[in-house]
């Protein structure tokens, strides 16, 4: 299994002033939830210029690449090319040409190649993924298509959603299953979850009041540290670590201003 590492940014909302926009701050972190790097995003700016500094600095070869469609770049899929990286890349209408190439696929005739269920917070979810072998889609590397549809239930109201997403991979038929692309996929996902739920949630990330310089980038890391650590020590739910173990991990976090 190759290493998957997940690029997603967040703003730091509490770090906004009557004078200056809230810190934009772009994370590497690898499907374990371990932070592996971050950057801070120019102001005045967006991410898409800090994903190749971002990444610079780690090694990349044999790694796959997730992130959302904002970085569905051509000079990003050719920069991990060179860095002998693989990438499952989004791809959203802000890429018309190519969503439509990929959307147009005959996907009713193409077999299913992977399916799961689930029953979480309160509704039930089935995900159906589809793979298509394209070796002329207009993306650097680019050998695969994928189709994801989602069907979620909310089963306290009834309400029935249905979700389809695109995706392109440099990944071919010999590289990895539709399994293991459908692992990679979802978790991307669960990283999201990670960087905006717990360091919002479990540690309040967004009412912090620290705005000078460059303290809240680096309060940030700190949580991001945290968060590794609870990761590798083999804890899924931080927040019920935080209240049920028997280590104190809160006085520590407290020191630290991240409680």
């Amino acid at each position: 299994m190759r290493r998957v590492i997940a690029v997603d940014g967040k703003v730091v909302r509490g770090s906004r002033t009557s004078t200056a926009a809230a810190i934009h701050l772009l994370a590497a972190m690898d499907h374990h939830g371990v932070v592996l790097a971050q950057r801070q995003v120019a102001s005045k700016s967006n991410e898409i210029p800090s994903f190749t500094p971002l990444l610079d600095g780690l090694e990349l070869e044999n790694t796959v690449v997730t992130a959302d469609a904002l970085h569905t770049q051509h000079n990003h899929g050719a920069y991990l090319a060179g860095r002998g990286a693989h990438y499952v890349a989004v791809v959203k209408k802000n890429h018309p040409g190519l969503y439509a190439q990929v959307r147009k696929l005959p996907w009713q005739d193409i077999p299913l190649g992977h399916r799961t269920r689930d029953h979480a917070h309160h509704r039930d979810e089935i995900r159906r993924l589809k793979v298509a072998a394209f070796s002329h889609l207009d993306y650097p590397g680019a050998r695969q298509a994928i189709q994801v549809v989602r069907w979620r239930r909310d089963l306290s109201t009834g309400k029935l959603t249905i979700e389809r997403l695109y995706l392109i991979t440099s990944l071919s038929v010999f590289d990895a299953t539709c399994t293991e692309l459908a692992t990679s996929i979802r978790g991307h996902w669960g990283i999201e979850n990670l960087l905006h739920h717990v360091r919002d949630r479990t540690f309040r990330e967004d009412d912090s009041k620290v705005r000078t310089g460059t303290l809240p980038r680096t309060m940030a890391s700190l949580r991001n540290l945290a968060v590794s650590v609870f990761r590798q020590d083999g804890q899924t739910n931080i927040a019920a670590a935080l209240r049920h173990t028997g280590r104190d991990y809160h006085r520590p976090l407290r020191a630290l201003g991240l409680m």
